[in-house]
């Protein structure tokens, strides 16, 4: 998989190395959930939207029960979790449904 996401569409993660790739540059938005998580359900389609609407954002999912490492040493401790990346560094993180206005200020705050 290229390290360049489709503009537009949220990348699942597949592997650690492809995490590390994708989260070494630029700005980035991770989204830790899980299947069976209800509020994650809740959120997925402000995630598509955002996704959708900032083209220079990427956007990862992570199946925290599937990467419980990555997820661990994100500190992740309640789900849904967006961590923030600038650069390559975890800049800001939100827990927990969020309206899609305050992603977006985020966003705006790390450009």
């Amino acid at each position: 998989m290229s390290s360049q996401t489709p503009a537009n569409e949220p990348v699942h993660i597949e592997s650690e190395d492809q995490f590390a790739e994708m989260t070494g540059r630029g700005l980035v938005l991770v989204d830790y959930h899980a299947d069976w998580c209800g509020p994650c359900k809740m959120l997925e389609p402000t995630i598509e939207e955002v996704a959708e609407e900032v083209e220079d954002l990427t956007v990862l999912k992570v199946d925290v029960d599937e990467f419980q490492g990555l997820a661990s040493q994100a500190g992740v401790r309640g789900i849904p979790a967006l961590q923030f990346f600038a650069d390559g560094e975890s800049a800001e993180r939100l827990v927990g449904v969020q309206e899609k206005d305050d992603i977006l200020r985020v966003v705006e705050s790390l450009r």
